[in-house]
């Protein structure tokens, strides 16, 4: 007897139905994983990104590992699963990892001051003693960097040369040399390398089999190789020529001595989702990972999310979600780790050459995110023209130089131009009220523009030159204090990661100006022989540049925070 047709479909249903979730969620998260791969590849055209690796992950395991472009431009190997990046400051976090570890041993007290531990540690102070929750949170008030000697103890050593900027705890200045001592601290606790301290305590309760805690010649066919900019002294043009590979450097200090595929550190992100626990045991304890992602002191700007820095990891608040994250950026490299501790997911991003990982890492925790909680998925975001300016005719106008010289500023909707030798020039923004200008009389810097009191823009300048607007009032003429014309000039030296800087005059000041565009005014504090000026008008800063070695008065050499770099030829 044949059973009832709606007994069949009844049945049928029956069967299908508790499968019917699970496949709606399997095509959610395949959809978020297309759109993820739009977004990566359209980022990579853009910014010229030879390669990329993108792991994404929630508590339970990884979910997504997927690679785009080259590892080698030159063999046009593609990046795999098994490509080495490296990553940077987010080595940062593995350095605090090792020192909480040590604390619940016993065997470190983060409030002693660090000449307990490290009788060799010194530096000019006239505040409390510096310890290690002051170095594992960047507010030890001590100097940013000191690259031209790389991986060596004299770079820590070195600190009994250089001045605090601020009493510990009360400012946050962001420190490579900090967490290269407490590198140091590491291997002075455990009377063992730094490198197999953290293989030992963390890749391998983590499961990171394919990782490295030191980067050295062996590693390096298994590298992707890393890309930098064509130029090194100007910013970047938008049609930059090809990425040139980066300079070679070992390294194994912990500040940025780990390389990591995209899986092994996305396993490193789901210990931390997991606060703490991980397949072969907890790495941390609950306490210690309280310390880890404590808020200890506010480092985000004006117009950022507010965030925090614990130790070795940002900690912010996103629509009610608690966010940790870092970057990370090498020669030729840069990376982002970006987990949601509420939901429980995460994303890595490691690339190796120009581009901004941090964005592809946002965008790919807000696809996990929608996927998993059944919601319309985040539409691609727009991609606006290298040219859009914002408020456009707030720049427009006539600009006049103490010399005559003038610049001719023309607004046409959110198009700003400028009129140049009867040629008109698109402008590109490059930050707030800074341009990049794609014509060769403007190269070498950005051109900036200055707002008064009331925000209404009032003066522009290039390098040097400084021009005043239709709506300023202040004074017209300035004069450089004596002696101080010998200090203008092009600054280099070998190490890779700063390699140079231009100091110019203007408006009776002398300024500091990065390759990319970046400007410090120069406050005095000593004058005569071996002038030294602090960098940046923050009194709380501990950066110093020292001038010496004067010749057909010139100075031939500058000191910046213990790094000498030498005047060169170029202008």
């Amino acid at each position: 007897m044949n059973p009832r047709p709606w007994l069949v479909v009844l049945l049928v249903w029956s069967w299908l139905s508790p499968a019917l979730p699970a496949q709606q969620e399997a095509i959610r998260f395949e959809r978020a994983y297309q759109r993820l791969d739009q977004f990566a590849l359209r980022a990579m055209q853009t910014d010229r990104t030879p390669g990329m690796a993108v792991a994404l992950t929630g508590r339970e395991g990884l979910l997504r590992v997927s690679t785009y472009g080259c590892a080698d431009l030159g063999t046009r190997e593609p990046v795999s699963a098994d490509t080495l990046f490296e990553i940077g400051s987010i080595s940062k976090s593995f350095t605090a990892i090792a020192l909480l570890q040590l604390r619940e041993q016993g065997k470190l007290d983060l409030n002693a001051p660090i000449d307990r531990y490290l009788p060799w540690f010194s530096i000019h102070s006239e505040f409390d003693p510096i310890t290690p929750h002051h170095l594992l949170s960047h507010t030890a008030g001590i100097p940013r960097d000191r690259d031209d000697i790389p991986s060596s103890l004299y770079q820590a050593a070195s600190l009994r040369e250089r001045s605090t900027g601020s009493a510990p705890g009360s400012y946050y200045a962001y420190s490579n040399i900090g967490f290269q001592v407490l590198g140091y601290l590491v291997e002075e606790l455990t009377r063992r390398p730094y490198a197999e301290v953290i293989r030992e305590s963390i890749f391998e309760p983590v499961g990171m089999d394919h990782s490295e805690a030191a980067i050295t010649n062996a590693i390096r066919p298994k590298l992707a190789v890393g890309y930098v900019s064509a130029y090194d002294d100007r910013p970047e043009p938008s049609n930059q020529d090809p990425p040139v590979p980066g300079s070679w450097v070992e390294y194994g200090a912990g500040d940025g001595s780990i390389c990591a595929t995209a899986a092994d550190l996305a396993a490193y992100l789901r210990m931390l989702l997991n606060r703490g626990a991980a397949p072969g045991g907890r790495v941390l304890s609950e306490e210690s990972f309280q310390l880890l992602t404590q808020r200890v002191i506010q480092n985000s700007g004006p117009t950022e999310p507010t965030s925090y820095y614990g130790y070795g990891l940002v900690v912010r608040e996103v629509d009610g979600h608690q966010q940790i994250l870092h970057g990370g950026g090498m020669i030729g490299y840069s990376s982002m780790l970006l987990g949601d501790l509420t939901d429980g997911l995460g994303a890595v991003v490691l690339v190796n050459g120009p581009g901004y990982p941090g964005a592809v890492a946002r965008f790919a925790l807000q696809l996990l995110q929608a996927a998993s909680q059944g919601r319309d998925l985040p539409e691609l975001p727009k991609q606006e023209p290298l040219t859009k300016v914002e408020h456009a005719a707030d720049y427009a106008g006539s600009y006049t130089g103490p010399g005559g010289a003038t610049l001719e500023l023309r607004a046409d909707g959110d198009q700003l131009w400028l009129l140049h030798q009867n040629e008109r020039i698109l402008l590109e923004p490059r930050g707030e009220d800074h341009f990049f200008v794609p014509h060769p009389d403007f190269a070498l810097f950005l051109l900036s523009f200055g707002r008064n009191q009331d925000q209404a823009v009032v003066e522009a300048s290039f390098g040097p030159d400084w021009y005043a607007g239709e709506r300023y009032t202040g004074p017209r003429s300035f004069e450089l204090p004596s002696g101080w014309e010998a200090y203008p000039g092009h600054y280099r030296t070998q190490q890779p990661w700063f390699t140079n800087f231009r100091i110019v005059p203007r408006k009776g000041a002398l300024w500091l100006i990065t390759p990319e565009g970046d400007e410090e005014a120069l406050e005095p504090l000593q004058t005569g022989e071996g002038a030294l000026f602090r960098v940046g008008a923050d009194k709380e800063s501990a950066e110093g540049l020292r001038f010496d070695t004067l010749m057909n008065g010139k100075a031939l050499r500058a000191n910046l925070s213990g790094v000498d770099y030498y005047r060169t030829f170029t202008p």
